[in-house]
């Protein structure tokens, strides 16, 4: 009698506590009600498109028609085709190039209002975000006529006398894209950087003095590598979107500096070649995509520090 009662509260145990039956937290409908709009958003928005484009690059232009057959076709012509591999090459090359340009740029910048700042620190950031306030395409054009063949730095240039003759090497290639390019993104590089060295603790600073440091050193050993997380997020921040940059190569760029987009945008308009514009994207993605992770990878014991 006593094991069948025994055995009865048992199975009523189990009965009453079913473990195997996901349990819901008492706030845990609340957290799920406000991350289920952005979780919608992110898949009709993101996942949606891209997994149409994925599937898009699948496919082969015929003509006029879309033959819906699965290939690997595109992205065999993608790799092999010498023209597509240049301009792959050359945008990681100028992205790459911008990257360590605008991150140069914006360190000393972003070092200046964090630690010299003062009370002033507000007015500093809101001079930073200054160029926000007007369109990128008219930046670009600015920067078409500032560089141009009778633009502001060869007139400049001229009327001082140190040239004689326009300088043709700054606009229509590679250069003019990089230096518009860094200009555009220099403040999306400062702010990431500032928010990373306003984070370090001066008594660390105050410390490495005490024991002898040097200004110098006290930068190399302390403040860059806890500076380092906003050094990678700028640099991430710059490079992913400007490999895929249209608008500046494309006015700025000439011949010489086009880019991998600007060869995605002919196949889908002029080309009508979808599917291959399609396949060149997906590989562009993966590519930077890579780069990124391999960039992350690498700094990931600066990424551990904590300031």
């Amino acid at each position: 009698m006593q094991q069948e009662s025994l055995a009865g509260k048992g199975r009523a145990k189990i009965w009453q506590k079913p473990h195997f039956l996901p349990v819901m937290r008492p706030g845990g409908w609340h957290g799920l009600a406000l991350i289920s709009p952005p979780f919608v958003y992110s898949l009709l928005m993101l996942a949606a498109p891209l997994l149409l484009v994925f599937l898009l690059s699948m496919w082969t232009q015929n003509y006029l028609e879309l033959d819906r057959t699965v290939t690997l076709a595109n992205y065999r012509e993608a790799i092999s085709e010498e023209l597509y591999r240049v301009l792959m090459v050359r945008s990681l090359v100028i992205s790459g190039v911008v990257t360590v340009v605008t991150v140069m740029l914006a360190y000393p910048i972003a070092y200046y209002v964090a630690f010299f700042g003062g009370k002033r620190k507000s007015m500093w950031l809101l001079l930073i975000t200054i160029p926000f306030w007007t369109s990128y395409l008219i930046r670009v054009f600015l920067w078409k006529v500032i560089l141009g063949y009778n633009g502001v730095v060869n007139g400049s240039l001229l009327g001082l006398g140190f040239i004689e003759e326009p300088l043709s090497f700054i606009l229509y290639n590679a250069n003019a894209v990089v230096i518009t390019l860094a200009h555009a993104w220099a403040p999306f590089a400062i702010l990431p950087i500032f928010v990373s060295l306003a984070r370090i603790d001066k008594s660390l600073l105050e410390a490495a003095r005490d024991l002898g440091d040097g200004p110098i050193r006290r930068f190399l050993r302390v403040t860059l590598p806890l500076s380092m997380p906003g050094v990678v997020a700028a640099s991430l921040i710059v490079f992913i979107p400007t490999v895929g940059d249209y608008v500046t190569p494309r006015l700025l760029g000439g011949t010489n500096g086009l880019m991998i987009a600007n060869m995605i945008q002919i196949q889908f308009g002029k080309a009508n070649n979808a599917p291959l514009g399609s396949a060149l994207a997906v590989s562009a993605m993966i590519v930077v995509a890579s780069i990124s992770i391999a960039f992350v990878l690498f700094n990931r014991r600066f990424l551990k520090v904590k300031g």
